[in-house]
């Protein structure tokens, strides 16, 4: 049976998804605002959160929100499945988010990619790479936007420990801003390697964050074992 609910909700995305292209002709006509393709991402968003809910049993839990910093901050996370990619969208709703180019790929969300904006990087391209990433991320911040980033990468199964790709020590010490670290366990739910989507509640752990003036490798550390602690700590509360 939780096969078949998954199944329904690949079905109930691709529909959903496909009913936002007429908004992308409308907001096309209107000069692709800012303000505008946000919003509607946010709609798709919370759209795709609700149809995990209703159909597969799958919803989460906060925990630790008042570790959220007032100001705009870099926020990272560890990174197991697709759900968190869709859920940032909701939990920070101005977010920008570090991603790789080859989402360009994907009808339709690439649109909003692009038009967010979201900070988009070829990881091919080395230190232009990275720059382009400090670069924009500042602007980003200056518009009064957290940044978000996953510095494993890519998608980990849960089994394996938290280790950043190079790069986001680089980001720390340039912005000069305080680091949120959240910890998710959504790769027991939908994560590589599983066949199907499962019911139960993800967890979203804001911890507690990271000041600015460490050094690259510190910060990287410090980061590490804070996501690595709690990974090993956050059991699923299945259904």
């Amino acid at each position: 049976m939780q096969r078949i609910r998954s199944k329904l909700f690949d079905l109930l995305l691709a529909v959903w998804t496909v009913l936002f292209t007429p908004a992308l002709a409308i907001l096309w006509l209107c000069g692709s605002p800012e303000r505008g393709v946000r919003l509607a991402s946010r709609l798709w968003a919370r759209g795709v959160l609700i149809g995990l809910k209703w159909l597969v049993g799958l919803t989460y839990a906060e925990r630790g929100l008042h570790n959220i910093p007032d100001e705009p901050c870099l926020i990272i996370a560890n990174h197991q499945s697709t759900w968190e990619t869709l859920a940032f969208l909701i939990l920070f709703p101005d977010v920008a988010i570090v991603a790789k180019q080859e989402l360009l790929t994907i009808p339709v969300f690439s649109w909003f990619l692009r038009r967010s904006p979201m900070i988009l990087i070829d990881r091919e391209s080395g230190p232009k790479a990275v720059r382009k990433m400090i670069d924009e991320s500042r602007a980003a911040l200056a518009e009064g936007r957290s940044v978000l980033i996953f510095p494993e990468g890519t998608r980990k199964l849960v089994s394996e420990p938290v280790a950043f790709k190079r790069g986001v020590e680089l980001l720390y010490t340039k912005l000069d801003r305080v680091v949120l670290p959240v910890a998710l366990n959504s790769g027991h739910f939908w994560g590589p390697g599983r066949s199907y989507k499962r019911a139960g509640t993800i967890s979203v752990s804001y911890l507690s964050p990271i000041q600015p003036g460490l050094s690259g490798n510190e910060f990287t550390r410090r980061a590490e074992e804070l996501l690595e602690a709690e990974r090993k700590q956050s059991w699923p509360q299945a259904a």
